[in-house]
């Protein structure tokens, strides 16, 4: 991860285990950087599994974690509604934070979580998107660096199963910040901020809900257009017929849900017999299906599109795109590919580099990169992008930043480019 010893662990523990909280276990343990020291969930299953599996304290709620003296800093994977309020609890409490995507579910949110962060003096850092992945920054070092030109376009598609997968009743509650516009949004839409530069003038978009059964859309497509005039095109369907796994020659077999297990959803779903509460207790910490949250999960050693997608960025000589152990060049010359070096924090199929700049952050007095008001720019095309749906129009963008000044200076590519 850094490339000497850390000068010490950073306690952190996690607000929210269920399940995507629980990706994050086996990486906090096994990184010298940290020391996992608390878990909060209100399942009692979970609290158990999660005291059993990595000997740290288990709280039923947010508040008694924040008010335990050895948490530093928390990692905040909670239902959506309640990112602002754990936010402002763990501030007021002292404790740096990272909280998951989206940031907030309104711009009032996610104003009240970066006044709380500067007024009790913690770094806040939102994350979870691939926006901090090697890949994506490395995309911004290619198109920028002026080896193919100008950034011209950024196309990012995504074809999942998420609709189908296990979920919790604000998981489909639209008002809640369910649905794929808020819950996968995020993703395509922070990485084409970072490679786009980060000021986005305005969003066209829209949105789909079409699964009987699910009371919240499985799909957007949305147009961004940058300050600079570049475009950016987002898609994410996530319905699961076809899936962007498939674009790979060794992807057709990598996923989640078998065809026969897709088919039952449906039906299941529309006659009304499907039970998503059970469901996602089997994939739960302590459920027999929960291989996230082991210590001993290991994630594939080589890329795949994953729910974010395929992304493509065109430059005035050349495009750029994902390759299984990197990224794939086109240029005058022909095709070359940039292989990319993963840290131990940093799989190739999921990595979570906020955890690094949160340490480099608090410990040893680097700059945060992906600050409360670049989440709140990110949410705000969301936003724009739902609001551009339901009012059939344009909606112009007022909370854009750009990119932090030293951005491409940061050590997380040092070892790919030697100006990075």
């Amino acid at each position: 991860m850094t490339s000497t010893a850390p000068i010490r662990a950073l306690k952190i523990g996690i607000i929210g285990i269920g399940v995507g909280g629980s990706e994050m276990l086996p990486i906090m343990a096994a990184a010298a950087e940290f020391d996992l020291v608390a878990g909060a969930d209100i399942v009692p299953q979970v609290r158990e599994a999660f005291t059993a599996a990595y000997h740290a304290k288990a709280y039923a709620t947010a508040e008694e974690l924040c008010k335990d003296p050895e948490v530093e800093a928390v990692w905040i994977s909670s239902p959506n509604r309640f990112h602002w309020e754990h936010t402002v609890l763990a501030a007021q409490h002292g404790k740096h934070i990272i909280v998951e995507k989206p940031m907030a579910i309104s711009l009032k949110e996610g104003e009240a979580m970066i006044e709380a962060a500067a007024k009790y003096g913690v770094k806040l850092i939102p994350g979870h998107t691939p926006g901090f992945t090697p890949a994506v920054r490395a995309m911004r070092h290619i198109a920028h660096s002026g080896e193919l030109g100008p950034l011209q376009a950024i196309n990012i598609t995504a074809y999942s199963d998420w609709m189908l997968r296990a979920r919790t009743k604000e998981e489909t509650d639209f008002s809640q910040g369910g649905g794929i516009p808020y819950r996968q949004g995020p993703h395509q839409v922070d990485a084409a901020r970072v490679i786009g530069g980060g000021l986005v003038r305005s969003v066209r978009g829209s949105v789909g809900q079409w699964l009987p059964g699910r009371t919240m859309p499985g799909f957007y497509s949305a147009y961004l257009e940058f300050e600079n005039g570049v475009p950016a095109i987002l898609t994410h369907n996530g319905y699961g017929y076809f899936l962007t796994t498939e674009f790979m020659p060794y992807g057709a077999n990598q996923q989640m849900l078998t065809t026969e297990a897709k088919r039952e959803v449906r039906q299941r779903l529309g006659d009304g017999t499907w039970d998503d509460e059970a469901a996602k207790n089997r994939i739960r910490m302590g459920g027999d299906q929960a291989y996230y949250a082991s210590p001993e999960f290991k994630k594939k050693d080589r890329w795949m599109p994953s729910d974010f997608g395929v992304a493509i960025i065109t430059c005035e000589r050349g495009d750029i795109r994902q390759s299984p152990n990197g990224l794939y060049v086109y240029g005058d010359d022909g095709l070359r590919e940039q292989t990319l070096t993963y840290g131990r924090l940093m799989g190739p199929i999921e990595p979570r580099v906020e955890l690094l700049e949160l340490y480099e952050a608090v410990v040893e007095g680097k700059p945060v990169y992906h600050t409360g008001e670049w989440g709140m720019a990110t949410l705000e095309v969301c936003l724009a992008l739902i609001q551009s749906s339901q009012e059939r129009r344009e909606i112009k963008l007022s909370h854009q930043v750009p990119t932090h000044p030293d951005y491409d200076n940061a050590p997380i590519l040092a070892k790919e480019f030697g100006d990075a």
